[in-house]
């Protein structure tokens, strides 16, 4: 039955080889079930519950991928995303989580419809290169500024805005702590580092008096509180346009460039260059955002770790649906992800963080049109504390530069399109 679902003699694999990629995967991926909820929660929703919506969204998304394209491609909320939602829609703007997830909904949609329609490749070829990279590198250094706040490596100074916190305090240290083991465990090439990394700082502040021991393992706490609780009427909003474009347009960008890399690494690939089945990837990947509003849950993305799991032999959908059965199984460790504390994913944060910084290296750094937009653009993103406000400065500095350069011709269509929705927000909705 599975060769026949999965076509393991086809791919050169075997079930053996599936399921440690599945854990492989897993492993690596899994410090979102603690990451996710601890970001989450500060928008005012339980703990508990983004727990288990986090858990069960990843999980029917990988067995949506897994039995839908065969891809090996584990899914959950993506990062960025999260603290997008918490910190910018609800936090800065003032909207409720509700109307927040209602963004996420009507962003999932749209995105369905971009992966049915050739709106999809329209737009992949519309935006800039630059930009492109751009918006992930400055979601990293959001990401990054987040980890250093709760980790209080960083603390607000009414004379320079921000200074270096009190590194000797204890929750600090184990903040740097959980970074460098993490760091150093990567370097190492060990499976699951920001897992080990956030585990064993939660560990030691239990051995240290800081955090309550609550138990591992319990019965899933409740989910009422944040299932189908989106509010989708509240979202249709001129006001939050940019928002919806902002949750569209980074999980269209990373989702592509992750099933891209992946698909390479799996041998996804013809030899005419076609990818197979990266259709139904790209559809399995855009229902899961709006499933995952249903859940209480920022916009569902492949994720990178995946290339793990390939890595260990992964070839087929059978490791993105063991991938998602771990999810299931870590709904019942709820009373472990309660004890993880803001110091011990702050090391986490931060190392994902220096790693989407790492696109900076593909800019174009020749032709300064191009360059300027891309680094106003990763720069604005965290010192608006906005991603929304940073990509919008990026589009507008583009296509102002382009046509103040005499280079007008070099302006898209999708490029006008966006800068003048984002100048619109940002001259009448601000």
């Amino acid at each position: 039955m599975l060769e026949k679902l999965f076509h393991l003699k086809e791919n050169s694999t075997d079930i053996k080889k599936e399921l440690l990629a599945g854990f492989t995967t897993f492993i690596t991926m899994a410090y979102i079930i603690f990451v996710n909820p601890q970001m989450m929660s500060s928008a005012g929703m339980e703990l508990g519950a983004v727990f288990v919506g986090t858990c069960l969204a990843a999980a029917l998304a990988c067995i949506a991928m897994g039995l839908y394209a065969n891809w090996p491609i584990g899914l959950a909320p993506g990062m960025g995303l999260n603290a997008f939602f918490t910190f910018t829609v609800v936090g800065e703007m003032g909207y409720s989580w509700e109307i927040a997830l209602g963004a996420v909904f009507i962003a999932g949609i749209l995105f369905m419809i971009m992966s049915i329609t050739r709106m999809r490749q329209w737009m992949l070829e519309s935006i800039p290169m630059n930009l492109r990279i751009a918006m992930g590198c400055g979601v990293g250094l959001f990401i990054g500024f987040i980890g250093l706040k709760s980790g209080g490596i960083i603390v607000a100074n009414e004379a320079t805005l921000l200074s270096l916190g009190d590194i000797m305090q204890s929750e600090t240290l184990l903040a740097v702590m959980s970074f460098l083991v993490i760091a150093v465990l990567s370097i190492r090439n060990i499976p699951g580092a920001m897992l080990i990394g956030i585990l064993m700082v939660t560990i030691l502040g239990i051995l240290m008096g800081m955090i309550e021991y609550r138990g591992i393992v319990s019965s899933p706490p409740e989910f009422a509180s944040v299932f189908l609780k989106l509010d989708i009427v509240g979202a249709i909003d001129l006001a939050m346009i940019s928002v919806i474009m902002s949750f569209l347009f980074v999980n269209l960008f990373d989702t592509a460039g992750t099933l891209l890399g992946v698909a390479s690494r799996a041998n996804l690939i013809e030899d005419s260059g076609k990818i197979i089945n990266l259709d139904k990837a790209l559809k399995a990947d855009s229902s899961a955002s709006v499933a995952g509003s249903f859940l209480g849950c920022s916009p569902v993305t492949s994720y990178v770790e995946s290339s793990a799991g390939v890595e260990a032999g992964g070839r087929t959908g059978l490791t993105a649906i063991t991938i998602g059965i771990f999810f299931i199984v870590a709904i019942f460790f709820s009373p472990l992800a309660s004890m993880v504390p803001a110091y011990a994913t702050a090391g986490a944060l931060i190392y994902v963080a220096i790693l989407m910084l790492g696109g900076m290296e593909r800019l174009d750094w020749s032709d300064n049109t191009e360059l300027l937009p891309a680094l106003i653009m990763i720069i604005m993103i965290p010192l608006t504390f906005s991603i929304a406000n940073g990509i919008a400065l990026g589009f507008i500095a583009y296509v102002a530069l382009k046509v103040s350069s005499g280079k007008i011709n070099d302006v898209s269509s999708g490029a006008w399109f966006l800068a003048l929705i984002f100048l619109a927000k940002v001259a009448f909705l601000s």
